[in-house]
């Protein structure tokens, strides 16, 4: 991409890099939360799904300063991963670490609702059948919850590049090693001269963010259309 800058060029790749692994590690955690809230009967139930959806309510400054304190190198935790090569705190592992928790409620909400949708009787029957539960969520839960698996993973991943406020807080804004898209617009926006750049990357984002919603609203309905179809 000649007409973008090497420091707006490692922007954009550095938060798609982040992006992909924070959906990607959020993905199997969301599946096990969203059946457990959808499913579940268990004490602190509510206490629980209020944390699950605290990053949505919570000011991102305040999420990306409990996280510096939790993995910091100073903080038990973080010199705890450190012993054994696992470090967050201005690192892009910690942007991507910041932005999974940013989206995790997104995802966990889009498949949680499809798995509210599930006829548990369709379940019950495939067990009555001789299925273990493993079969029977491998071959009917599953896909019939593919399109808001789908759906929760891609709007995640387009929270997780637009994703700010935790991961400046948490990683700093260091070109070439954390400065992701959002960073990356803010810094040159206190640059004089640097607004040309700041536009550029504003119009990636939001080609990036809807083709992301797109591609979820498309993905959902072919899906859901082939289950139908079965």
């Amino acid at each position: 991409m000649d007409w973008l800058s090497p420091q707006e060029w490692n922007a954009v790749a550095l938060s798609l890099r982040v992006a992909f692994w924070a959906t990607l590690c959020s993905l199997p955690f969301a599946l096990v939360t969203a059946h457990l809230l959808a499913r579940g009967r268990f004490p602190g139930k509510q206490l629980f799904n209020g944390i699950v959806h605290l990053p949505l309510i919570l000011p991102p400054v305040v999420t990306g300063y409990i996280l510096l304190l939790t993995f910091s190198i100073q903080a038990p935790v973080g010199y705890a991963l450190s012993q054994i090569g696992i470090v967050f705190a201005f690192r892009w592992t910690g942007a991507a670490l910041a932005a999974a928790i940013m989206a995790f409620p997104l995802m966990v909400r889009a498949i949680r609702l499809s798995i509210e949708a599930v006829d548990p009787k369709l379940e019950e029957a495939a067990a009555t059948l001789g299925a273990s539960r493993v079969w029977v969520y491998l071959t009917v839960t599953l896909p019939l919850i593919l399109p808001g698996v789908l759906a929760g993973s891609i709007l995640a991943f387009a929270k997780a590049i637009g994703e700010f406020g935790a991961t400046i807080t948490f990683v700093s804004n260091i070109p070439g090693q954390t400065q992701t898209l959002p960073s990356a617009v803010y810094a040159f926006l206190q640059v004089p001269g640097a607004e040309g750049s700041a536009l550029r990357l504003v119009v990636i984002s939001i080609v990036i963010a809807m083709s992301a919603l797109l591609l979820s609203e498309i993905l959902s309905r072919r899906v859901a259309a082939r289950i139908g179809a079965a």
